[in-house]
Order: C-alpha cells, then structure tokens, then sequence
C-alpha cells in the first residue's frame, strides 16, 4: 500500500534535526564519554574529558553550539519504495530544512558556493545528500554535520588485494596517527572497505552515525573493529592530543563486494561530538 509523505515534512524534521545535532551530544556518544572520563588513566586526559563533557552540559543547558564549527550537513535518506513524495522536490525539501535549521538556529554558516572562489552561501546550504532506495513505506532521515578539522584528516587508500587485512589495519592506523591532535580526540574512526573509491568514502562517512559499542553483526569484521579500537588507544595521542589512552571512542566499520583488482579502504575520522541524529517519519 502506498503511503504518501508531504515533503514539507521532510524539511520540518531537517531543520529540527540540524539544531538539535548541534546543541547536544547524542546519548550514546555521551555515555561514551562519561565512561572514558572514569577509565582514563593520564590526569591530563582525564581533566580534558571532564572539561568536554562540562562543555557539552553547559551546551545542553545554554541551547548553545556543542562545537564551534556547526559542520556542513551531511543527510543520508533512505526513502521505502511504498512512499509517495508529494508537494515538491525532495532535494530542494532537504536544503530548506537544512536553510532554516542554520539560520532560525543561529548556528555557523561555513558552506561556499564554489571551492575556489569561495562566496559563502550565507544559509550553509547546499548540504551533501545521499539517498537509497528501501523496502518499505518510511522515510528514515540521518542528519550528521561534519566539521572540517576532523573532515580534513580523512583519507582513501586503494590497496592492492594482496595487502589483505593486515594492509587494512595499517591504513586504518596511519590515518589516525596521522591525524594526532588534529581531529580533535577522543574521536570516533569510521572505515569503509570495499566497493569502489567513492563507495568506500561514503560507507565511512555513514558508519560514523553507528551507535557507539554496536558492533558489525560480521564476526571478523568485529574483532577487526575491536582490535583497532585498543591498538589505536595504544597509539598514546590521548584527550586534546596530550595524552592518554583515549584516543577514539570506537572504530566503526562497513564493508561492501568489490572487484577481483582492488581493495579500496577510507578512513572518516569524526571529532569528540561525532554529531549524528536518526529519526523515521
């Protein structure tokens, strides 16, 4: 049975979801970080853990930006093919939503029009949309802003199949330590393995919106996950990046068929408030 869904309903939940992404931490990441403030071993880090988690409280409380760079915002949609849109363009509907949400949320405008002469678009639209197409008669909306000093440390390997898993492990944990202090940590690592260079990138990319301590249901791909996430808290860069060994929150993989030549692997760090909302409407 068909169901139809205004798309003035899909702007009214981007909009709502573009502030409430920016104004508080997600409850799984938060729990996350109060568990990290307990178990970090350096002073240093512990006392930076303490001040980001005051910092997100004072945030909450204020209805205040958790971050000062509000990101650009990334939507995934997958839209259940027993849905009827109606009302008028679902992308132009998702850029409205994301339009009102930065600008009746008082939030950064960091977007430009173009990447070399670099106008700001002043509404920090357009956002980057991905869409597919599901079983069902929902509209599943994942809004997460992503902030550029963790964007910028991001990075696509395309391995040669010998490299195997252990190449994958290697990539993942140059990224990382690559990355130091600049990604702002704790920060939660999402990797992608698999399909092509840009299918790699955005599985990286949407497994960052993975709750925090859910696990791949792929068994390997678990133990990949959990051997990653000690071996980069091993890695010494700690809260701030003044050491500790809370480095990452948790390392979060997808892995997808890819051609008999090739092995592609992106890591997508994510910051301290790895910003992400899901709802269904």
């Amino acid at each position: 049975m068909i169901r139809t869904v205004n798309v003035q309903e899909i702007t009214k939940n981007v909009k709502e979801m573009c502030i409430e992404a920016n104004h508080f931490l997600s409850p799984d990441m938060e729990k996350a970080m109060k568990k990290a403030a307990l178990s970090e071993e350096s002073q240093v880090g512990k006392k930076i853990l303490e001040q980001l988690l005051e910092n997100l409280h004072i945030a909450g409380n204020d209805t205040i930006p958790i971050c000062q760079d509000t990101g650009m915002a990334v939507v995934f949609l997958e839209v259940g093919q027993d849905v009827h849109l109606e009302g008028g363009n679902l992308e132009d509907a998702v850029n409205e939503g994301i339009r009102q949400g930065y600008v009746e949320g008082y939030l950064r405008k960091s977007v430009v029009s173009d990447p070399l002469i670099r106008e700001n678009t002043k509404d920090n639209t357009p956002g980057i949309i991905h869409y597919k197409i599901v079983q069902g008669d929902k509209v599943v909306i994942k809004v997460a802003p992503k902030g550029f000093g963790s964007e910028n440390m991001s990075r696509v390997f395309m391995l040669k199949p010998a490299d195997g898993i252990e190449g994958v492990k290697k990539a993942v944990l140059d990224a990382v330590a690559d990355a130091g202090p600049n990604a702002c940590p704790p920060m939660v690592v999402g990797v992608g393995i698999g399909g092509t260079f840009e299918k790699c990138a955005v599985m990286a990319k949407e497994a960052l919106t993975r709750e925090v301590g859910e696990h791949s249901d792929i068994p390997y791909v678990k133990q990949m996950e959990e051997e990653l996430l000690e071996k980069i808290n091993g890695l010494g860069i700690g809260p701030g990046g003044l050491g500790g060994r809370t480095t990452a929150i948790a390392v979060n993989i997808d892995t997808y068929p890819t051609h008999i030549a090739g092995l592609p692997v992106a890591v997508n760090i994510c910051c301290h408030v790895n910003r992400h909302v899901v709802r269904a409407i």
